[in-house]
């Protein structure tokens, strides 16, 4: 089966790590890492890629120490602010996958303006999951179809993957093909869950602030020498 590459996801890994190893405060890592970002939209739209999901914030990082948290949500309104002009250059449109509650409002206002700037863009949408947590996702979805069952407008026995992938945040963006995640660690994190079932996986020891355009074109080549069956033999 042909390797499209039409979708890449990308956990962020590593910030934290890149600035203790220099001696500087781990918020410095990230700001390192938002340039890292950059390279990487340019990286995904010379390779002709539609769809580019980054692992931005999880709820489970609420539970970081407060500075760095609250440098965080400072950080998504500067750099939004900041991005805009060159992602509508680009013509990048820009999307959350977001559970916006707990947000501030400044931040909330950031999400919106970045979403109307972009909504005409139409090289590539980048999807940013933003205190996200891809099994509140799935039960926000199981709420959803139960909702619309007990109003009658579905019956349980129509309730297929189609109906739960349609109640998703994701609804009507293709699975990711390509996940990269960066630092060394080989896991999910709690990541599009139900989207990666049949993903390909690429683990790098780099730390997220050092990933470049040569490291993407790495892994976009070691996905294209995998075989993709989805559980089907060559054909």
């Amino acid at each position: 089966m042909e390797n499209d590459l039409r979708h890449v996801a990308v956990i962020m890994d590593g910030n934290g790590r890149w600035a203790a190893k220099r001696g500087l405060e781990r918020i410095e890592g990230h700001y390192k890492g938002v340039e890292a970002v950059r390279e990487l939209i340019v990286s995904a739209l010379d390779e002709k890629v539609e769809y580019l999901t980054i692992y931005a914030f999880s709820k489970e990082n609420w539970g970081r120490d407060k500075k760095e948290v609250d440098g965080l949500m400072e950080l998504f309104c500067k750099t939004i602010s900041l991005e805009v002009p060159s992602l509508v250059e680009k013509g990048v449109r820009v999307r959350f996958l977001c559970d916006r509650n707990g947000l501030s409002e400044s931040v909330k206002q950031s999400l919106d303006y970045c979403v109307e700037k972009t909504a005409d863009c139409d090289k590539m949408t980048m999807l940013v999951a933003l205190n996200y947590s891809g099994r509140a996702e799935i039960a926000e979805a199981v709420r959803n179809i139960a909702a619309a069952a007990l109003r009658g407008e579905i019956n349980p026995n129509d309730i297929d993957e189609k109906v739960v992938a349609d109640n998703l945040l994701t609804a009507s963006v293709p699975d990711p093909d390509l996940i990269i995640r960066t630092s060394g660690e080989e896991r999910l994190s709690n990541f599009l869950l139900w989207q990666a079932a049949y993903s390909e996986f690429y683990f790098t020891d780099t730390l997220w602030p050092d990933f470049d355009g040569d490291s993407f074109r790495a892994a976009v080549a070691e996905f294209k020498k995998r075989k993709r069956r989805f559980g089907k033999t060559n054909q």
